[in-house]
């Protein structure tokens, strides 16, 4: 067994009033292309926020500022040789600068990525985990207006 940790979250901007998070899309292990949020694992000694912001802008060319903490995501995978208990800490970010692209993806695994309004993230996002925290974002703009 091996445990994982990562970070990232929804980068959110507004365009005329209009709430808009950047997602990726990258295949999964069977090689279908699914959308979801932009994340990765923590190097060195990287807070997760920190992670957040560095693999938001690696996965999406969009430079952040943390806004709040949405949520932990806890689940397991069975991997080539072992069992993975992966935990991701994500959150929400104000898009402060950058340009949408995933060039700068030095892993290559973001083929697209995309600025998806917040209201239209539950029925692009692959993942009914990613989906509830769109949610949670949703909720605290909301609270912020």
């Amino acid at each position: 067994m091996v445990d994982e940790t990562s970070a990232g979250g929804l980068v959110i901007r507004r365009v005329e009033g209009v709430a808009q998070a950047a997602i990726i899309a990258r295949r999964n292990r069977a090689g279908r292309l699914e959308w979801c949020l932009p994340k990765g694992h923590l190097e060195g000694a990287e807070t997760p926020e920190e992670a957040a912001v560095r693999e938001i802008s690696e996965e999406t060319g969009i430079l952040g500022s943390i806004v709040a903490p949405l949520g932990v995501i806890d689940y397991w995978f069975s991997g080539d040789d072992r069992r993975v208990h992966k935990v991701v800490h994500h959150f929400l970010l104000r898009a402060i600068g950058g340009a949408l692209t995933v060039d700068r993806d030095p892993d290559r695994e973001a083929e697209d990525a995309a600025w998806v309004p917040l209201s239209g993230l539950p029925t692009r996002l692959s993942y009914p985990n990613e989906r509830r925290l769109a949610e949670a974002a949703l909720d605290a703009l909301a609270e912020q207006a």
